[in-house]
């Protein structure tokens, strides 16, 4: 097996372990993040029902405009911010992070940041 193909899998048992703990609830809902290797993507999680309640990525017409030329974690902590505001926007002001297995460094830490910025509480 390559090494890219056992750092993915590795990601995903630590997503799974992560994911048995947390749960979103419609008070707190998840706040979910996938990092790929040129975007960064966050979604706000009902998972009582499966609906995502806000989103926000990098492919955003809204959000691209304004992060084309920035480094790429500070394109993460504009999209923590969008994301902060449409979820604002629907009511919700607590969210459990979900880090998606990822470290908490970097565009993650970025991106949450940016979200507590924003006025979310987690």
């Amino acid at each position: 097996m390559d090494k890219n193909k056992q750092k993915r899998l590795a990601r995903l048992r630590r997503h799974r372990r992560v994911r048995k703990r947390v749960f979103g609830t419609p008070e707190r809902p998840r706040l979910n993040v996938y990092r790929s290797l040129t975007h960064i993507y966050a979604q706000i999680i009902d998972d009582t029902v499966g609906h995502t309640l806000a989103s926000a990525s990098t492919i955003d017409r809204e959000i691209r405009e304004r992060v084309a030329g920035l480094p790429k974690t500070e394109q993460a902590r504009v999209v923590g911010r969008v994301l902060a505001e449409r979820a604002l926007a629907k009511g919700v002001t607590k969210v459990a992070f979900d880090r998606g297995g990822y470290k908490y460094h970097g565009r993650v830490k970025a991106l949450a940041e940016g979200a507590r910025e924003g006025g979310l509480d987690f």
